[in-house]
């Protein structure tokens, strides 16, 4: 908070926590990596894209050019992965807003929430089977819909 850059003038705000927005915002899949740890972050990323639903992926990403302080090195002294915690369960939100809370001298990764509920789509017989754009128009389908608008 306070700290002055070319896009922040009169100092930086207090930030914004992804983690706890995605989650009260009703995010199904919330989580972090790291982007020195490739491997992690990559499996991470596999996770969202895989998940059905909306996922959000918070990624920590020093800034070599402008933040000195939060380098590679601060962060890989900092993070560790919630995975290695067998008692964690990331289906309990509470649990999820009380780990997201966690940021100084230990920083978690890993999928925070995870929760599988029917997608906006799944409301739709149409989408049932593929988009609507790979459909294929039916031309007296369409001219019938033309004419009761115009």
């Amino acid at each position: 908070i306070g700290f002055v850059t070319k896009t922040t003038p009169q100092g930086a705000p207090p930030p914004v926590n992804p983690i706890t927005l995605a989650i009260a915002a009703g995010a199904t899949f919330v989580a972090r990596s790291f982007a020195g740890d490739i491997d992690h972050l990559a499996s991470v990323i596999q996770q969202g894209i895989n998940h059905r639903g909306f996922a959000l992926i918070d990624i920590l990403q020093p800034c070599v050019s402008f933040n000195h302080k939060n380098t590679y090195q601060w962060y890989r002294e900092r993070v560790y992965k919630m995975e290695g915690e067998k008692d964690y369960n990331p289906s309990d939100k509470f649990a999820a807003f009380k780990k997201a809370q966690e940021w100084g001298d230990r920083i978690p990764i890993g999928v925070f929430y995870r929760e599988e509920r029917p997608v906006y789509e799944s409301a739709f017989p149409a989408l049932a089977k593929e988009t609507l754009v790979s459909q294929p128009i039916e031309p007296l389908k369409v001219e019938k819909l033309l004419v009761e608008f115009f």
